[in-house]
């Protein structure tokens, strides 16, 4: 089989119809490629695949535990204090949030937009898409200290007629992630129902073929079957984009419309939604290179998909470098002291290696992804990926944190520390979102087959109408 790591440079980036999936190579073997990594049987799995479900699956155990004990004793086994009242928590929220929006661009924007190198990471994007916004979910539960509570967040009857406050940006927060998630996952499912039934026909066992079959919602794949489908996934898809830039943009209201230095600024809005894009596809390169080589899908997700995720990457890393020069020239430009002391406390004070470190992970060294021959290296694309994931969270832990632990007063003035249970949680909620990723590989199709097979259908006709042409 050719695969793209036979071809020269030039068929890396624009490969031709049949090296899409291997010369010769029909619908069925699609099918065969994709499904077949369900199909596998689970004792079959490779051993890349069971070492890591079981190593994610122990932090799943771990995050357990540290919720088990917050239930039992409080938010006081945090590093949470006065006047540090947001800790990891509103880090972590934040950063999954972020980490969630590529899937919706994927797969919404990139639809609209008719951009067919989609298909082979769109799935896998939006399931990711789901998986951090579950983990988002988590952390304003579990820091509202009285979890059991929490649908007080939520407008229901009481006989006293008590409604949650809508002037809060955090009863905004609410609304919006849960619409996302919402639209999310329909998006999701409706995508995956022709492939259901592709995975219902061809599933080698009788049970495999009744619970595809269910699954599946009786589809035929008739014509007025493939109408309604088209007419539901355009409709969904026009519903999500806006979602892409109104969920960050509640996100960075908990901190722009407050009256504390380095937050309440007109910036935090568009400078969230591109930071939200930049870490997202940092995760979805992240997850889908050792997914390629795990399962030997070089054919399937080629460089051409890496080389255009990473220039995404790029361009929202150029608008989250400029959202720092804003910060830097607001602090000056304001002529407020306050502003002016947070900037420079921000830079050189006790989190300064952080900011020293964020700057080096989410500006200096995403340059690298100017020179093609970067882009084109799988492994530096990776490893840049994981940089700015890391660059990313401190970016969070530095806005929540540095804007806090210096108040207007220094008698104010505290520390924040986070302890070993705030390490917990947030290394099991990363644990449970890679658990989450492991157990999807195996068990649905992580690439849209139908969608591969309109790719390819529609370069060998291409190629045919050029060879006629000719």
């Amino acid at each position: 089989m050719a695969t793209t790591e036979n071809l020269d440079s030039k068929e890396l980036i624009d490969p031709g119809p049949d090296r899409i999936l291997g010369t010769g190579h029909d619908y069925e073997t699609v099918t065969d490629r994709i499904a077949g990594i369900v199909y596998l049987p689970w004792k079959r799995s490779p051993r890349k695949w069971l070492v890591g479900a079981f190593i994610s699956f122990v932090f799943v155990n771990l995050l357990m535990l540290a919720t088990g004990l917050l239930f039992f004793k409080g938010i006081g086994i945090w590093g949470v204090n006065i006047p540090i009242g947001w800790g990891f928590a509103i880090v972590n929220f934040v950063w999954w949030i972020g980490i969630g929006h590529a899937g919706t661009l994927i797969s919404a924007i990139l639809f609209l937009l008719k951009q067919d190198w989609r298909t082979s990471i769109n799935r896998f994007s939006e399931a990711m898409t789901l998986f951090a916004v579950a983990c988002a979910g988590m952390f304003p539960i579990l820091h509202l200290g009285r979890p059991w509570l929490a649908y007080w967040l939520f407008p229901y009857p009481n006989s006293m007629w008590l409604w949650p406050q809508p002037r809060s940006p955090l009863e905004w927060d609410v609304f919006a992630v849960s619409t996302y998630g919402t639209i999310s996952l329909v998006f999701w499912y409706c995508g995956l129902i022709p492939d259901f039934a592709s995975m219902r026909d061809n599933a080698p066992h009788l049970w495999q073929r009744k619970i595809y079959g269910i699954f599946s919602l009786g589809w035929r794949g008739s014509a007025i079957h493939w109408h309604r489908y088209q007419k539901a996934y355009l409709l969904l898809a026009g519903l999500a984009t806006p979602l892409v830039l109104s969920v960050h943009t509640v996100v960075s209201f908990d901190f722009a419309i407050s009256i504390i230095p380095g937050w309440h600024t007109t910036i935090f809005p568009p400078y969230f939604v591109a930071g939200a894009i930049y870490s997202g596809f940092a995760m979805v390169l992240t997850l889908i290179i050792p997914l390629r080589a795990w399962y030997n899908m070089r054919d399937l997700i080629t460089l051409r998909h890496i080389d255009a995720a990473a220039k995404l990457m790029l361009g929202t890393g150029l608008i989250v470098a400029y959202g720092y020069s804003m910060e830097a020239f607001f602090s000056w430009y304001s002529g407020d002291k306050y502003e002016s002391f947070m900037y420079w406390n921000r830079v050189t004070g006790p989190y300064g290696v952080c900011y020293a470190l964020l700057i080096l992970c989410n500006i200096a060294l995403p340059q690298l992804l100017w020179f093609r021959q970067v882009r084109h290296n799988v492994l530096v694309v990776w490893l840049l990926s994981l940089v700015i994931n890391c660059g990313m969270w401190l970016e969070r832990f530095e806005i929540v944190v540095t804007s806090l632990h210096r108040d207007f007063l220094p008698s104010s003035w505290g520390m924040y520390i986070p302890t070993k249970w705030d390490w917990a949680t947030y290394t099991g909620t990363l644990g449970f979102f890679l658990f989450l990723i492991f157990l999807f590989v195996r068990m649905l199709p992580s690439i849209s087959i139908f969608e591969v097979r309109e790719v390819v259908h529609h370069d060998r006709y291409m190629e045919r109408a050029y060879e006629e042409k000719l």
